[in-house]
């Protein structure tokens, strides 16, 4: 069974800020803010954070393959494969 969302009124955020942020670090759980009744934003420890920017930027480079396989455009294995192991090489978590 997988845990509810954090949701917390901005308000609380307001007063309870340094707790917020400390639990958010600790649990790496993410704390859903809301205003006005309604979901504003969305804090995540730095750590998550950066997890989520590497596979952003995986998922880009393979969108970025797919469009140039369907213009035609070829590239030797040997380089692609040496292109991804400078990427993961230089974006290790």
């Amino acid at each position: 069974m997988s845990k509810s969302p954090k949701i917390i009124p901005i308000s609380d955020l307001r007063q309870n800020v340094s707790d917020v942020v400390k639990s958010v670090s600790k649990s790496g759980e993410p704390v859903f803010i809301t205003q006005r009744g309604r979901a504003a934003a969305v804090m995540v420890s730095m750590q998550v954070y950066e997890e989520f920017q590497h596979e952003l930027d995986i998922l880009r480079l393979l969108a970025r393959g797919e469009k140039e396989i369907e213009a035609g455009v070829g590239h030797e294995l040997d380089e692609v494969m040496k292109e991804a192991d400078r990427f993961f090489e230089s974006s290790e978590l």
